[in-house]
């Protein structure tokens, strides 16, 4: 893999097919953890070590057990499993070492066992035939990009607290709202088309 392919595919992860703003996984803790700056940006730091991780123990497991054995059609099952177990782990080491950010987080950290991103990223490697190097980059950016709309949503909604807006619009509907137009600018990369 060329220094070009990896640069191609780190910009692909991040902007260009954002998993927030353009493939719409992973929203649930998108919207929760989302409202401080510090909080958003620990969430999006634990996924990216989950999406990392995970990305390289799915690809073992399917190239060196699904495929080996004729299992493919166990994938999903298989790589939630491996989900599952990364984040007991990663929620064990927080606990212990960052208590502060642990309690922060509170129920969103065992929510990235079930968070789509993160299978999400898993299964693309699969699909789009990413050899070891490219599902880890490939996770480890999506997981960047990841972080990137979430601490860029807190921001935007740590600035919106003392903003002058319709009170109809108060609480979620502003977020939303904000939500839709960060996601229409991500969409501007779509032109970019270095897949």
């Amino acid at each position: 893999m060329t220094f070009t392919d990896i640069l191609r595919l780190s910009l692909t992860a991040v902007l260009i097919e954002n998993f927030i703003f353009i493939k719409f996984l992973g929203i649930c803790p998108f919207l929760g953890v989302s409202k401080k700056v510090n909080t958003a940006a620990g969430m999006g730091m634990a996924v990216v070590f989950v999406m990392g991780v995970a990305s390289a123990c799915c690809y073992a497991v399917n190239e060196f057990i699904l495929v080996r054995f004729g299992l493919e059609y166990m994938r999903t099952l298989a790589f939630i499993l491996v989900i599952a177990a990364l984040v007991q782990l990663v929620e064990m080491f927080l606990q212990k070492s960052v208590p502060a950010l642990y309690q922060a987080l509170g129920i969103y950290l065992p929510l990235i066992t079930t968070n789509c991103a993160v299978l999400g990223v898993a299964i693309l490697n699969v699909e789009n035939n990413l050899n070891f190097i490219g599902s880890v980059i490939y996770g480890v950016m999506a997981g960047v990009g990841f972080m990137l709309a979430i601490t860029m949503f807190a921001s935007v909604r740590e600035r919106l607290e003392f903003s002058d807006y319709p009170k109809c619009f108060d609480g979620f509907p502003i977020a939303l709202i904000t939500a839709a137009l960060l996601s229409m600018a991500f969409m501007g990369f779509q032109g970019l088309h270095v897949w």
